[in-house]
């Protein structure tokens, strides 16, 4: 299954946590906090001004974001969980670093 977002929604995948703290303390999933970085994998054609004008995202397919730790709303697609959030919901894009490098704790 493949999805399409609509208006200003994008298609977000969390990037996971490390498991390991820089002294090399192992932390458990149990305590582990829910990652608050993710990759773009969808974005939709923008919303609309009040002439009608469509605008587009500030966001790009590949771009690496910051959210909120509750933002949008958890779908699953084909075993794979995905975040379906607005635009506004994104607080940055994070530039400079490579896709599927992990956040260090």
């Amino acid at each position: 299954m493949k999805l399409r977002p609509l208006h200003d929604r994008v298609i977000v995948k969390r990037l996971e946590n490390e498991t390991k703290t820089a002294s090399g303390i192992v932390i458990p999933d149990n305590a582990a906090e829910k990652p608050d970085q993710g990759e773009v994998l969808a974005v939709g054609p923008g919303r609309k001004n009040d002439k009608g004008d469509v605008i587009a995202l500030n966001v790009a397919v590949g771009d690496r974001v910051l959210f909120g730790k509750y933002s949008g709303q958890t779908v699953k697609v084909d075993g794979e969980e995905l975040l379906v959030m607005k635009e506004d919901d994104l607080f940055a894009v994070v530039e400079g670093v490579p896709a599927g490098l992990k956040k260090v704790a």
